[in-house]
């Protein structure tokens, strides 16, 4: 396998650091502003999909940056499962940002000079993560996304979001200081190296004991993955502003998380190793608890962005399953399904979002009849929760149909239920919200409702000082069309995943 040096990728996690300047400079100038994240969004985006047909023929594209140790220095390497990862945190910046251009302007949100620049500065560090040769560097880039992020979840500035964003910053920093840290230097202790190998870096040197202690700070220590009972801190950053949410759910933070145990897993243990201790089984068992508990826990909620939270607390731990198999197809559907994810998830915060700018609504029991006023919301809405549940034809069935799989290949054919059960309950909590925006009666005020027939009321059947539906439509083109490209690509995928598949296989060293 040819390794290629160059200064590329270097490039890619450059480019949204040296853009904050110039977005600080024109912060009197929105346009302007604006107009410098779209150049760095897809200068960004241009030189990752630079390097796809050589990650596709094999290659690797490596640069080390600077030695800190030996076995253990600030390097960049792009593999398919990083390639993978860039192109989905790259394309999504571009969308994400004209997202909240019609969410903060639409809403007169304060501060948005600071929101994008540090909106920039935690994609840079989310492709720093992705193109990580070892895991040093994945762990720096993982400390400097948290601390980027904190403002972001702290923008509203008030009681709640200040203590929100603490709870944050503690959760995971605390973790990953307190666990992965600690880890990290025992890993590099025993073997002399950090640096990421199929085969693992321990030869002999563990015991199923130590190895089971060492996997589980790892696990528990990358909390942005939101493995329970490290969760808490995601629920309560939904006081941020609804771009700051999709970025959190769908393009970087718990993404990372999910990532770097994937890293884990298969670069610093290997997938020998843990099958050789049994060790998936107990990945298994804490992944299925969060699957079941926080589904549980998303039925309860009525705020649509806290049901979307504990949904994505559970989607994550998908991720972390299929890798807990230790199967050739659990493996391809636990990480595959970080960009089917992804795109649905991103597509139903993207709709929330809209909602709240067209409507001031974000309660579900206030949505019944929004359907029919704001049709391509709705439907796009529809398709995301297809995506999360894992129905064709949204690219979510693929990546479950693998998971599937994956538990017959492994023979632990009882954790199939926990996966159907889990589907049952992503239905049970997304497609009602769809029923009713399209048919369930229209909300005029408190106590009062209007026939699902009925859309545009008489003047002597609602007073006139009652908001009417015909006053409610579809959010600003800048955050509709970001969700209807979503949507469509989440569909895309169903039909055409095999660029991807092939680019995890290879990161895997497995035949496309």
């Amino acid at each position: 396998m040819e390794t290629i040096i160059s200064i590329t990728p270097f490039l890619v996690v450059l480019i949204p650091m040296l853009v904050i300047p110039v977005l600080v400079s024109s912060s009197k100038k929105p346009n302007v502003r604006e107009t410098w994240v779209f150049v760095a969004g897809f200068a960004m985006f241009s030189l990752v999909v630079s390097m796809v047909p050589k990650i596709l023929s094999g290659s690797h594209i490596a640069l080390t940056l600077f030695q800190v140790a030996p076995g253990a220095a600030i390097a960049l390497r792009v593999d398919g499962l990083g390639m993978m990862f860039a192109l989905i945190a790259s394309s999504l910046y571009i969308v994400t940002s004209l997202y909240s251009i019609g969410y903060m302007r639409g809403l007169n949100e304060h501060a948005q000079t600071r929101f994008v620049s540090f909106f920039a500065l935690a994609i840079s560090a989310t492709l720093g993560a992705a193109f990580s040769a070892n895991l040093l560097t994945l762990y720096l880039f993982y400390e400097i996304l948290s601390l980027a992020t904190y403002p972001l979840v702290a923008h509203h500035g008030d009681a709640k979001s200040k203590i929100s964003a603490r709870r944050y910053l503690v959760f995971i920093l605390g973790t990953s200081i307190g666990l992965v840290l600690p880890a990290m230097i025992y890993c590099y202790h025993v073997t002399g190296t950090l640096e990421f190998s199929t085969a693992g870096i321990f030869s002999g040197q563990l015991t199923k004991p130590g190895a089971a202690v060492l996997l589980l700070m790892f696990v528990f220590g990358f909390a942005k993955a939101g493995i329970m009972p490290f969760h808490s801190w995601l629920p309560a950053a939904m006081v941020a502003p609804t771009p700051v949410s999709a970025l959190l759910h769908a393009v970087a933070v718990v993404k990372v998380g999910v990532f770097s145990i994937v890293r884990v897993i298969t670069g610093i243990f290997g997938v020998d190793l843990l099958a050789s201790f049994n060790l998936g089984i107990v990945l298994m068992i804490i992944s299925s608890i969060t699957i079941i508990v926080s589904s549980c826990i998303a039925l309860s909620q009525d705020e649509l962005k806290r049901r979307l939270a504990y949904s994505t607390i559970s989607q994550l731990s998908y991720i972390v399953f299929g890798m807990a198999l230790l199967s050739p197809s659990g493996l391809l559907g636990g990480s595959i399904h970080i960009l089917m994810h992804a795109f649905g998830k991103i597509t139903l915060f993207f709709c929330a979002g809209a909602i709240f700018v067209a409507t001031g609504k974000k309660y579900i029991s206030e949505m019944k009849g929004l359907g029919r006023t704001m049709p391509f919301t709705f439907a796009a809405f529809f398709i995301g929760s297809l995506g999360v549940i894992g129905l064709p034809p949204t690219g979510g069935f693929y990546s479950k149909w693998n998971l599937i799989l994956g538990t017959l290949e492994s023979g632990h054919t009882f954790f199939m239920a926990v996966l159907l059960l889990s589907s049952f309950l992503n239905a049970f909590y997304f497609l009602p919200i769809v029923y009713q925006g399209f048919f369930g009666s229209v909300r005029v005020s408190h106590g009062q409702s209007l026939p699902s027939a009925q859309l545009i009321p008489s003047p002597t059947q609602v007073p006139s000082s009652i908001p009417v539906p015909s006053q409610i439509k579809e959010a600003n083109w800048r955050m509709l069309i970001p969700l209807v490209v979503t949507a469509l690509v989440s569909i895309g995928l169903f039909f055409f995943p095999d660029i991807f598949v092939d680019m995890i296989l290879l990161g895997f060293n497995m035949s496309p």
